[in-house]
């Protein structure tokens, strides 16, 4: 991958990161104001309204030329060889709220999630940023980041409870010392580091959008990413698609995960 697509989105996450942080001090109030529907059918908060807008702006103006993915806008065809895979807020919920845990995330793709070679999740509240290239590893604040060989001795997990839990997650957490954290990108990035051994969202629920970058960082940090049958995760990058969730350390973990 050419280094000024890698250098457009590091700034495009920035610029993501910098339009937020500023809005939380002064226009919280507004976070959660809906502003319309967005591509996904879903409302759209001000707050992922201002954080796109801020994106396609920038994206609008580079001589790098790289089309669009986003829930709020859907695909942006702005003539380039690869695409932007954008979330420009995971976390929406929490971020509305004032609960520090939400991110930017980005992946750099063509046309399904096995393609994507460059990806970014920027947590927000805190600045850590994860950065993974295909092939090149995967790394938390230029620091090199690896999944632990084993699951810690009392398994740490992270499930998606509430109405889109299933039986599968149900079981999980009956069995193991269990968070729900709200950010799908940045619970994958705290498997990546071993802050969690796995995480799973067993019903077909998340979007491209939301795990483009985080399956990169997972996989380059190498740990494992499938679906809740246990198969390797791969989607087209649209926002028709929706999928389950494991992400884990290793092959056993998701064995048993699935079993």
């Amino acid at each position: 991958m050419d280094e000024e697509i890698k250098v457009l989105a590091r700034k495009t996450v920035d610029k993501i990161y910098r339009k937020v942080r500023r809005a939380r001090s002064t226009e919280f109030h507004k976070f959660g104001v809906n502003t319309g529907i967005g591509a996904d059918g879903t409302p759209t908060k001000y707050i992922d309204k201002i954080a796109e807008d801020a994106a396609v702006k920038f994206i609008r103006k580079s001589d790098v030329k790289v089309n669009i993915l986003s829930e709020e806008a859907g695909f942006l065809d702005f003539g380039g060889e690869y695409t932007f895979v954008l979330d420009p807020v995971d976390g929406t919920r929490n971020a509305c709220r004032g609960i520090s845990f939400y991110s930017v995330s980005l992946g750099v793709g063509r046309s399904t999630l096995d393609d994507v070679d460059f990806g970014i999740v920027r947590n927000i509240p805190t600045g850590d940023i994860y950065i993974a290239e295909k092939g090149h590893g995967a790394f938390l604040n230029n620091k090199r980041i690896h999944t632990p060989d084993l699951p810690a001795k009392e398994v740490l997990a992270s499930l998606t409870l509430g109405k889109n839990f299933d039986k599968t997650t149900l079981s999980l957490a009956k069995k193991y010392k269990v968070r729900s954290l709200g950010s799908a990108s940045l619970e994958m990035c705290m498997v990546a580091i071993g802050a969690l051994d796995f995480y799973v969202v067993g019903k077909e629920y998340l979007r491209v959008t939301d795990i483009a970058a985080s399956t990169l960082v997972v996989r380059e940090a190498g740990g494992i990413v499938t679906n809740i049958l246990g198969k390797q995760l791969d989607m087209s990058i649209n926002l028709d698609d929706r999928t389950s969730v494991i992400a884990a350390c290793n092959e056993e973990l998701v064995h048993e995960i699935i079993s």
